[in-house]
């Protein structure tokens, strides 16, 4: 029978098998020292920093902090937390000269400017998608400012300006990235991945920025359970409490009004209910859904598969290159 059980996991099992098979990729097969962690202050990288201090040593993992001008205060407050809970060393890195460099902010600001002329210095702005739960949506992103003195105005974004704000956007996930692996090689260590099944299913993450990684230790974790295990192994508090957050825009976000279409908690029974069959009719009142909008859900689901597959793809190849 289909209800919020399904999702119930034996932690201290769970925990077990998964230190297990950090030891194994990354002593055994990956051949490397230690495993380098980028902390951003939420649940899933603290779950990974601390199964990788629980499989393979305190002194074996080291954590990176990579804020930029638009990180908010708390994810390097409860980095640090975590890093000091661990006992392990943890490197700052702050990235902005280098996303300042590489054109990043400069490239949003001219984006965001194509839809409000007036943006600058000082003004904040996200980029939101309309919820699927009540109709049908078309996947268009809508550009949200805030002016200096807090008024708020929103406006449809062209695809051209949508794909340059992001394109300029995804400059922090492949700097941090870049870094990860500098003291990766530096230490001769693999680089942890910290998606959770959810975003690894739906394509949450960029390609060659936060969804590269020598291991992922938590991929096939639903984010119910991540905070089910974020107990077991001693995560600190204020970290479990914190609600998901992109941390990537210069206004607060939630990871639902710009990607989800429901809270984590609901979304993973969603997944969970499309991967194994389950009738919209039997979510519908687990999830607090009618069968209409369940349905809507699991066609979200489904476009969101087919639109980031690529993002899953190796390089491809015109033949195979068969090994020496």
């Amino acid at each position: 029978m289909f209800n919020k059980d399904v999702l119930r996991i034996d932690v201290a099992t769970e925990s077990a098998r998964t230190e297990a098979a950090i030891r194994e990729h990354v002593l055994g097969i990956l051949k490397k020292r230690g495993a380098v962690v980028g902390l951003s202050g939420g649940v899933d990288s603290s779950v990974v920093a601390s199964l990788c201090v629980r499989a393979l040593g305190k002194d074996r993992v080291l954590g990176l902090f990579m804020p930029e001008r638009h990180s908010s205060p708390d994810s390097l407050q409860l980095g640090r937390l975590l890093a000091e809970h661990l006992g392990i060393r943890a490197v700052l890195e702050d990235i902005a000269p280098a996303l300042e460099g590489a054109g990043c902010y400069a490239r949003q600001q001219e984006a965001i400017r194509t839809v409000f002329p007036d943006y600058g210095p000082g003004w904040l702005s996200k980029i939101t998608l309309p919820s699927v739960v009540d109709a049908d949506r078309l996947n268009v992103f809508q550009l949200v400012v805030q002016s200096p003195d807090g008024q708020s105005r929103s406006s449809r974004m062209p695809a051209a300006a949508y794909l340059q704000l992001v394109a300029a956007t995804n400059f922090k996930q492949r700097i941090r990235k870049t870094i990860e692996y500098y003291h990766a090689d530096r230490l001769n260590y693999a680089v942890a991945g910290t998606p959770n099944r959810l975003e690894y299913d739906q394509g949450f993450f960029v390609k060659q920025g936060d969804g590269a990684a020598d291991f992922k230790p938590i991929a096939h974790l639903y984010k119910t359970q991540v905070y089910a295990l974020a107990e077991f192994v001693g995560v600190p508090e204020p970290i479990r409490r914190r609600p998901p957050t992109t941390d990537t825009y210069s206004m607060s976000q939630t990871q639902e009004e710009f990607y989800f279409a429901l809270p984590y908690d609901r979304m993973d029974l969603c997944l969970y209910a499309r991967k194994y069959g389950v009738p919209a009719e039997q979510v519908g009142p687990v999830v607090g859904l009618t069968t209409a909008q369940v349905e809507r859900v699991f066609r979200d689901i489904d476009a969101k598969r087919r639109a980031t597959r690529y993002q899953h793809l190796a390089p491809l190849l015109v033949a195979p290159v068969d090994e020496v």
